[in-house]
């Protein structure tokens, strides 16, 4: 298979909620070019929509983990966490040398923040 792009999408009982979190808080961009719950992530697309069988909150939020993959870890907690935002875990450093923080979106999937380890 030759995998053209890569976006994930998802689903929420209250999209706009979701919507305003990784827009205003988060601070993702917008692809303006693919509706309202569309953002660039790196090369790919983060989408967020709503979905008749999403209720709740995630019921097993470690099953698909989103990655962000940032240049400091550190900074970007600290910013998110002004805005409010909770962590369950800061900065762990990984053995493969990359640091990983994880916070709750408000559907409370897990978020990781990644840093890979300097060259």
């Amino acid at each position: 298979m030759q995998v053209k792009d890569f976006s994930i999408n998802i689903t929420s009982e209250n999209p706009e909620a979701l919507m305003a979190f990784y827009g205003d808080v988060v601070g993702l961009e917008k692809r303006t070019d693919m509706g309202d719950g569309a953002f660039k992530a790196a090369g790919g697309s983060f989408f967020i929509d709503g979905h008749s069988d999403t209720k709740g909150a995630a019921k097993e939020p470690q099953r698909a983990l989103i990655n962000f993959v940032v240049d400091d870890v550190a900074a970007e907690e600290a910013r998110l966490t002004a805005a409010g935002v909770a962590f369950i875990r800061s900065q762990g450093k990984e053995f493969w040398g990359g640091t990983i923080s994880t916070f709750l979106d408000p559907d409370g999937n897990y978020v990781q923040l990644m840093q890979y380890p300097a060259e």
